[in-house]
């Protein structure tokens, strides 16, 4: 028997770069990065056709709500801009969003019961459950009754069904063309991300909202698809709208330490009321859980206080992204903002719980943006020299309380700057984001997006970390001394070693070594007692060529390929042109690594 420790070898049957000369591959010259591919290319490929698409659905879908807006508050064939508020229909304004509300729940009921609520949950569950494979005929569902809903004054956003339906898009084509279901999340991600770009004019943040809410990584792989087709999408969009932001408001000042202070506060008070915010949604869909009738009839029941609250207070009716403009902008007295807000979290809380269809970023901006301006105003007047501007509070607390009801913090920040091309709005909105999402996550376990599929036992991913085994290198954390079997040893002479209980016999696997000392295969303990002829040489058990791992690669990379192989066990080589064993990775070795990790966490 040998105990010995080999030198670098290489082996067939692993996947390794073209052949060079062995300084050269040592020196790592001409290894492909491992960060994309040829795949990734392809993906890249198709995620431009649904970023087009998106952009598309994202303009009909629009002309839709107008449509029936039209239709339903004012009697007229038209896809032109409308609001619901501005109609003469008196107390009748209470009964088209009761017919909204049927006709919506008749569509779940017989049609998909996946067109229920705001569609980002869904398409979370989607991701993390079902490899993103979402029904085909949710991209017709989900647009036509979120158009219904909103159009016959359901106080949503067009962009959460836009956001739905860009994603089930991306989904469709990943069925349809053959790729793997990590590819298939990406072109999901992509057309969500394409659909938030084409209604609000947002390329970054909607990049940023799928790495926070349906990729879980940050891959250059998924990454950068998902940005062509937000790209692609927002170049749609520019083709029917100027490049002037969604949100227009006029130029604000740079602020001070203290306003930036007052700020931070209001996005802090924003965290806490996302928290409240949270828990009064799903305390309704609770109360509509408990109703004795069928869920079908649930949207119906919730747009009848829809239609209350819009009676008296008409601007809660529909989209309401003018509302969003009129708030940042001052242009609507603090006592009509107060009232705006509070209803229109009334309306939006009680539909939203009743399973209609509609978005959830339009309503949260408003109530946000109107906690922020009267925050800012009340600011302003406790403290008149610290030069706080309630307009830069209401874009902070727009910002902040999204950030800390979805926790999407990067998103919400830079959405708010690209929605209103305020670039002295960034500080405030840095601060005012973090302060939010720290309470926000000091306060509650889940969020608006995530609550629902968490009730339904689903688990969703809360840190965007690196793999720890990624950055540590095989080199780092192999076993040096190797315990090798001579190849040419007859299998009854291996059994007498491995019953001596000399050193080294208590391992379940050993590298083979011929006479040359290079590797031939891998035997376990098992096979050798096992083996039915004890005088046949020991190589005759190797039955695949050795599966090995490079001193150089990652113990991300030794993991999957010991599962890839089915094997506990891995030589250790270095690249070269010999077989040379340099030392011996194991499961225990990658169990190992991560005790490491878990020490960095601990305190000295």
């Amino acid at each position: 028997m040998d105990h010995e420790v080999a030198r670098a070898s290489t082996t067939a049957g692993l996947p390794v770069a073209p052949t060079l000369s062995p300084s050269l591959e040592a020196a790592g010259v001409g290894r492909g990065s491992t960060l994309v591919d040829r795949r990734s290319l392809l993906i890249c490929l198709l995620a431009l056709p649904i970023g087009a698409a998106a952009g598309l659905v994202a303009r009909v879908l629009t002309a839709l709500i107008y449509a029936v807006t039209n239709l339903s508050f004012y009697g007229r064939l038209s896809f032109g801009f409308a609001t619901p508020w501005e109609n003469a229909l008196g107390l009748g304004v209470i009964v088209i969003p009761v017919i909204g509300g049927l006709i919506v729940g008749v569509m779940a009921r017989y049609g998909s019961a996946a067109i229920r609520g705001h569609g980002i949950p869904e398409a979370m569950e989607q991701v993390l459950l079902n490899e993103s494979r979402i029904p085909p005929r949710i991209t017709f569902l989900k647009p036509v009754s979120a158009a219904i809903a909103i159009g016959t004054g359901g106080p949503f956003g067009a962009e959460g069904p836009i956001i739905a339906t860009g994603g089930a898009m991306g989904s469709v084509l990943g069925q349809v063309v053959r790729v793997t279901a990590k590819e298939r999340k990406t072109l999901l991600a992509a057309g969500a991300a394409a659909g938030m770009a084409a209604t609000f004019g947002s390329p970054i943040s909607a990049v940023l909202l799928a790495v926070e809410l349906l990729l879980f990584e940050l891959r250059p792989a998924s990454v950068v698809p998902v940005a062509f087709a937000s790209a692609v999408a927002a170049g749609i969009r520019a083709l029917w709208y100027d490049a002037a932001p969604i949100f227009a408001m006029p130029a604000v000042a740079p602020p001070g330490m203290e306003a930036l202070a007052s700020y931070a506060a209001v996005g802090a008070v924003a965290g806490l009321a996302s928290v409240g915010l949270t828990w009064a949604v799903y305390a309704m869909e609770d109360a509509f859980d408990r109703l004795p009738v069928h869920w079908m009839w649930w949207p119906a029941i919730g747009a009848l206080a829809v239609g209350v609250v819009g009676y008296f207070v008409p601007r809660t009716l529909g989209v309401g992204y003018e509302n969003i403009s009129d708030i940042l902008s001052a242009k609507l007295a603090l006592g009509a903002v107060i009232t705006l807000c509070a209803f229109k979290f009334v309306s939006w809380c009680i539909a939203l719980g009743s399973g209609t269809s509609g978005g959830t970023l339009a309503p949260i901006f408003t109530i946000g943006g109107g906690l922020g301006a009267a925050l800012g105003a009340v600011a302003a007047a406790l403290l008149p020299h610290a030069g706080i501007d309630p307009r830069v509070a209401a874009v902070v607390g727009m910002a902040a309380l999204f950030a800390g009801a979805s926790r999407a913090f990067l998103a919400s920040v830079v959405f708010a700057f690209e929605t209103t091309h305020q670039i002295h709005a960034l500080l405030p909105l840095l601060a005012g984001g973090a302060a939010a999402y720290l309470v926000s996550a000091l306060l509650m376990r889940n969020t608006i997006m995530t609550e629902k599929i968490a009730r339904r036992g689903v688990r969703v991913p809360e840190e965007y970390a690196a793999d720890y085994l990624d950055g540590v290198l095989v080199r780092d954390g192999h076993s040096h001394n190797v315990v090798s079997i001579r190849a040419d040893d007859p299998v009854d002479v291996a059994r007498s070693w491995l019953a001596s209980d000399a050193p080294g016999t208590r391992h379940q696997g050993f590298p083979v070594l011929d006479a040359a000392g290079e590797l031939v295969g891998v035997i376990t303990a098992r096979e050798i007692a096992i083996a039915p002829d004890p005088a046949a040489p020991v190589r005759s058990l190797v039955k695949r060529p050795p599966v090995v791992v490079f001193e150089d690669e990652s113990l991300r990379e030794a993991t999957d390929r010991m599962v890839e192989a089915d094997v506990g066990r891995l030589p250790v080589v270095k690249r070269g042109a010999s077989r040379h064993v340099v030392g011996m990775i194991t499961r225990s070795d990658v169990v190992g690594a991560h005790r490491r990790r878990l020490r960095e966490d601990r305190l000295d």
